[in-house]
């Protein structure tokens, strides 16, 4: 794959500054727009599979126009808005805004240097401008799904304002779900991925697959722990660590919503990014506590004295029937001839 390099320009207009970010399909760039002096743009490059056949390659490249125009549409302050899309010879290009700032995987780090959790209250101010930008994506004629939410694909303006960004693996649902469509084929970051996404586009995937993303994520910022991935819960179902055992200092409320959102089966997940945030900051109902993926240290010590105190409680009635034996056949002895 030849990377652009800082000083190409593409279609005379977008200056290439350096690359900020980088995959198997493709790159990120920073680039300056030379028709507007002082505005910044950045650039998704996205490579083909170079074993696709030139007949399929020509239904993406019209899939991909077809979809980027729609991306072009969406308009919320906290996304970056798409802004240009176009090809030059086997590569597309989405041209976004330039976020400034820095991302939620860096604010983890900065946390852990410090020694300390991020508060409480800062993850939920982030959570609620997230799930604003989701139920406005999700709620599209053709819902918008982000497919790759994490922390380092979340970033802060310098006045605090979050933008999720890249929109990589996007994916359109039709409004009646009977078909879906991908602008780039993908599979998310592992830590973040629900098991419905693993696969490939299956068409398995809806708007309660960005919820389990969202959940993982936020668990992330709470704890300052990557929560364990779907397949490994999958195997060993009581590995995700409840997030209170990590930071006693979370709330029994936004633990209890973060686990829910990160329910392995998406039935057992809210239903839509509304219910997660209203059970989130205690404006709705959570379900029954049996939903969680495992049990707390604390709880597993309850249930280990519960234990004890059944298994005493038989031995000692146990000890009661056999002395009430040894008393009757005394009795019985004893009134013998």
């Amino acid at each position: 794959m030849i990377r652009l390099k800082p000083g190409d320009v593409l279609r005379d207009r977008y200056k290439i500054i350096e690359i900020i970010g980088q995959g198997g399909m493709g790159c990120i760039y920073k680039a300056a727009d030379v028709r507007l002096e002082g505005r910044y743009t950045a650039i998704k490059e996205i490579h083909p599979d170079p074993d696709i056949e030139p007949d399929i390659l020509e239904q993406d490249r019209r899939q991909f126009q077809r979809e980027a125009s729609i991306l072009a549409q969406l308009d919320h302050p906290n996304l970056p808005k798409v802004s240009d899309f176009f090809s030059d010879g086997e590569r597309d290009f989405l041209v976004m805004d330039f976020v400034p700032g820095y991302d939620l995987r860096q604010a983890i780090d900065q946390a852990l240097r410090r020694g300390e959790f991020i508060p409480e209250r800062q993850v939920l101010e982030w959570a609620r401008q997230l799930t604003d930008a989701l139920r406005y994506l999700h709620t599209q004629e053709f819902a918008v799904l982000h497919r790759d939410i994490k922390p380092s694909n979340i970033k802060i303006t310098p006045d605090g304002l979050i933008k999720l960004v890249d929109f990589g693996l996007v994916k359109l649902l039709s409004s009646d779900e009977s078909r879906t469509i991908t602008v780039v084929q993908g599979r998310g970051t592992a830590l973040y991925t629900p098991l419905e996404q693993y696969g490939g586009d299956m068409g398995h995937t809806d708007v309660r697959s960005d919820l389990y993303a969202l959940g993982a994520t936020l668990y992330h910022l709470l704890t300052s722990t990557p929560p364990a991935e779907a397949r490994q819960r999958f195997l060993r179902p009581r590995s995700l660590r409840d997030p209170r055992d990590i930071n006693p200092a979370i709330s029994d409320r936004t633990a209890r919503a973060v686990l829910w959102a990160m329910s392995m089966h998406p039935d057992d997940r809210p239903p839509d990014v509304q219910t997660f945030i209203d059970a989130l900051l205690r404006q709705g109902t959570l379900p029954a506590r049996g939903f969680a993926p495992g049990l707390r240290r604390a709880d597993l010590r309850a249930l280990d004295r519960s234990s004890e105190l059944a298994i005493a409680q038989g031995n000692m009635v146990l000890a009661i029937l056999a002395g009430i034996l040894v008393l009757v056949a005394l009795i019985v002895t004893l009134a013998a001839p």
